[in-house]
């Protein structure tokens, strides 16, 4: 506890009247006192005190040390009046006012906020921040730090105008590496009169060719293909005919997507290419048996929302997404064939530096086909067996490959030369007026 010895002001009049009279001091008017919640002072009063009363003894304690001195403590925020009698029958007022011990609450501003402008005023139960700080955070942060020294908190801090955000540029590649395999192998027999025997052994999956039984010139055979298949032997000594399927396939990279995207720092920004497929929905109740059409998004999206950081590096949450029709897994409903979505999606929180790329790879869709196709019996025979055998393998393996590299980029100024589509040649280039356009010119 702190206290303070106070000599009351007095006035030339008062003074002079002191001097004359023996009976005690004249007061000219009450005297303000201030002091804080917590804290003591001591006044001196010039003769012997008789009496003292207060206002309010729940916001100052007073009590008389000697004959001529004052205590007096502040126990809670506010304003009382103390009149003073003396043993002469002099009396003298004083206006205390209580204030908040704003001491510690200031410590903690300056401690926390060093480079703001903060400053803190009381009034009764409420405390009022004035001053300057940098942005809306900071002041919403002040004013919570004073909340526990007030029961209002009374928010009065000049925001400064916000700084120009920087702009981030995005640039994404949706890439499917497409590694599709087909393997497929088939023999088809034809005979135009081996052994005296016309016909044809086949599975049926790759219909090739047939014979014709009625005979030509020379009383040949003639025979008639549909598909040579990939490869096709005839022997006219033996007149026998032999088609043959042996094929494989292999797909390679295809680029989907290539989206440059430009947002503002700590804003989201979202690209969307694909399109809407309707989905009948049947209704219930009231309505049972209307049937209304929703429609459904497909395609490539990408969301992500970037925040520059105070090391130079740029924070992103980023969600890619690739979703495509799906027939294979289709349902049929009343008539309606509502095809199922094959998707594809991530979502992530990187960090990297201006220029820096990413990719984010491993969405693979790995599938294989086979369908098989014999000849009953023929296709059992050690050996030739397999001349009778068909078969069709199909192997899909896709997988989804996402590039990006974010980079920091500021408008064009009005002087800048504006970058334009690059034309692979000079579109409508201007065509040269004739004699007789020039002639007329002149005459103009």
């Amino acid at each position: 506890m702190i206290f303070k010895r106070i000599a009351p002001i007095v006035s030339f009049a008062a003074a002079a009247a002191l001097a004359a009279s023996n009976n005690g001091w004249a007061q000219s008017g009450p005297e303000d006192l201030r002091l804080t919640v917590g804290k003591s002072i001591v006044i001196d009063y010039p003769s012997d005190i008789g009496r003292i009363s207060t206002s309010n003894a729940d916001i100052v304690d007073t009590a008389p040390v000697t004959n001529r001195e004052i205590l007096i403590h502040g126990k809670s925020f506010g304003t009382v009046t103390m009149i003073v009698w003396s043993k002469v029958g002099q009396r003298n007022f004083y206006n205390i006012t209580v204030e908040q011990n704003l001491a510690p609450l200031q410590k903690l501003l300056r401690e926390t906020f060093g480079n703001e402008d903060i400053h803190v005023q009381s009034s009764r139960d409420s405390l009022s921040l004035t001053g300057h700080a940098s942005s809306k955070d900071v002041a919403e942060r002040a004013a919570a730090l004073a909340t526990p020294f007030a029961k209002t908190i009374v928010n009065n801090l000049e925001i400064a105008p916000a700084r120009v955000e920087k702009q981030i540029l995005l640039r994404v590649k949706f890439a499917e590496l497409d590694r599709d395999a087909a393997s497929q192998f088939a023999v088809n027999l034809l005979s135009t009169g081996a052994t005296n025997t016309l016909g044809r052994v086949t599975t049926g999956q790759f219909p090739s060719g047939n014979v014709d039984p009625s005979t030509g010139s020379g009383g040949a055979s003639s025979l008639t293909i549909s598909d040579a298949l990939n490869i096709f032997a005839f022997r006219p000594s033996l007149n026998l005919a032999a088609l043959i399927k042996a094929l494989q396939s292999r797909s390679l990279l295809e680029i989907l997507a290539e989206p440059n995207l430009v947002t503002t720092n700590g804003k989201e920004a979202l690209f969307t290419v694909g399109g809407e497929f309707p989905v009948p929905i049947l209704q219930g109740g009231a309505n049972s048996g209307a049937v209304t059409v929703m429609f459904k998004e497909f395609g490539v999206r990408l969301a992500f929302n970037p925040v520059v950081t105070e090391n130079h590096t740029i924070k992103m949450y980023i969600r890619p997404e690739v979703s495509t029709l799906d027939f294979t897994n289709a349902v049929s409903l009343n008539g309606f064939t509502i095809p199922a979505l094959s998707t594809r999606k991530m979502e992530t929180n990187i960090e990297l530096g201006e220029g820096q790329s990413f990719i984010i790879a491993g969405l693979i869709d790995n599938r294989v086909t086979e369908s098989m196709a014999r000849i009953p019996g023929l296709s059992s025979l050690p050996i030739i067996g397999n001349i009778f055998k068909t078969k069709d393998e199909k192997k899909s393996r896709t997988e989804l490959v996402v590039m990006v590299t974010p980079e920091i980029t500021e408008p064009l100024q009005p002087g800048d030369v504006k970058a334009m589509p690059q034309m692979p040649s000079e579109f409508l280039a201007p065509v040269a007026p004739s004699p007789e356009a020039r002639t007329e010119k002149r005459k103009k």
